[in-house]
């Protein structure tokens, strides 16, 4: 089976800083037939779910995935210079932008969660159990609560100033601090300093028995997360294994993909529900369909939105 290679954001920005401003690539510039570039967010790669899904397509296609794991803002980035064949991220404004401008072609949405607010048992902001995620933060802020932010313009990121900004917020009290991390190590710095924070549920399941945090704020439909695939556009680059991103991207919004998405559980909980191919990148169509969804729930597996 060819041998997958994954780039975390740490790697990858250690090598970019390596290498001189002409050299901003750091992949080949020629793609070969059987390596295909994803640069997907770091969500997918913490929950374990590219783990899951990806060795069994390399191995029936003959082909190997080099996977670099950053936040959304960097993968589209790389999408735009033409680092990376396709991009797999989860934030559908700039998704819209990077489509509109011509840098990405065939969105196709892949699936969802949800996002979730943590925080401490003792819960110095009083918020657990509350519906609307906007008083939550609201209240944080009123009560100068500690609160770590991702600070790295990745999908949960623009969603968190975006949740901000709903509540009429401005983030700048002294408990806000902006990290420049990926969701790993913002729930681990959260749990030890015990302050609050948003993650997506999938890296929260997968790593909630490491922390000392609970899910305090759950189910408002503004916290529905959809995830995408999309290509790099070929007409703008050279060098792009475009076959091979679209026969994946085929793949991943075929019964077969969608499956395997459906099927990945973290002890009998589903971290992720497919989307089966719908287009997600419309964010006035994203904002309506997640109105009209039941958000998904920790507590069982079978959780799924109402038709």
């Amino acid at each position: 089976m060819p041998q997958r290679h994954t780039l975390s954001s740490r790697r990858l920005l250690a090598t970019l800083a390596g290498l001189s401003f002409g050299a901003l690539s750091i992949l080949p510039a020629q793609a070969a037939d059987d390596i295909i570039r994803l640069a997907t967010t770091t969500s997918t790669y913490n929950s374990g779910l590219l783990d899951h899904l990806l060795p069994e397509y390399e191995e029936a296609h003959d082909v190997t995935i080099q996977v670099i794991a950053v936040g959304t803002g960097k993968a589209l980035r790389m999408g735009q210079d033409g680092d990376v064949d396709l991009v797999m991220t989860h934030a559908p404004g700039a998704e819209r932008k990077f489509v509109d401008a011509g840098y990405g072609v065939e969105p196709h949405g892949v699936m969802y969660n949800d996002f979730v607010l943590l925080g401490p048992e003792a819960d110095p902001a009083a918020i657990d159990g509350m519906q609307d995620v906007d008083a939550a933060l609201g209240k944080i802020a009123g009560a100068n609560a500690g609160f770590i932010s991702r600070g790295d313009d990745s999908g949960t990121h623009k969603k968190e100033l975006a949740l901000w900004q709903s509540a009429d917020v401005t983030p700048d009290f002294s408990g806000y601090k902006a990290v420049g991390q990926g969701m790993g190590k913002v729930l681990s710095m959260a749990s030890e300093l015990q302050d609050y924070t948003l993650s997506d549920r999938g890296t929260w399941l997968a790593m909630e028995d490491k922390l000392e945090l609970e899910i305090l704020v759950e189910g408002d439909a503004r916290l529905f997360n959809p995830y995408q695939v999309i290509l790099v556009n070929p007409a703008k680059h050279d060098g792009l294994n475009t076959r091979g991103a679209r026969e994946l991207a085929e793949w991943l919004i075929s019964s077969e993909g969608q499956q395997a998405i459906d099927d990945y559980r973290l002890k009998g909980k589903a971290l992720f529900h497919a989307s089966h191919g719908e287009t997600g990148f419309d964010a006035r169509q994203t904002a309506d369909r997640a109105s009209e969804r039941t958000p998904v729930k920790a507590q069982g597996a079978q959780a799924e939105p109402r038709s």
